[in-house]
């Protein structure tokens, strides 16, 4: 990977980037995140998925959609979150690569 020479186009965007890695940078965010990797998923199944309180989840889905890296639809009553950001599909591809695949190289 290339990066400019001329770092002013990232420094303008470093405060994005940072709040991004924010959302990122908690242990249930990002089984959260494992979670909607597999596709949409429903606010229960979230907590049955990852054990969390009610409270809990809804504080780190807040942060999450926020930060802008899920969304949700309703159906009715029941809420399906999404990720949103296209970024955090690769993101979560090279961190299962490097830390939970089985057969790590």
């Amino acid at each position: 990977m290339n990066f400019p020479a001329d770092l002013t186009d990232m420094a303008d965007k470093a405060d994005d980037v940072s709040a991004f890695l924010k959302g990122l940078a908690s242990g249930h965010r990002l089984m959260i995140l494992c979670k909607l990797s597999e596709g949409e998923a429903s606010v229960g199944e979230l907590i049955e998925a990852t054990g969390l309180a009610q409270t809990s989840m809804s504080q780190h889905l807040a942060k999450l959609k926020t930060e802008g890296l899920v969304d949700y639809r309703r159906d009715h009553r029941t809420l399906y979150y999404f990720i949103a950001h296209p970024a955090v599909m690769e993101i979560m591809a090279v961190l299962y690569r490097h830390f939970c695949a089985k057969d790590q190289s």
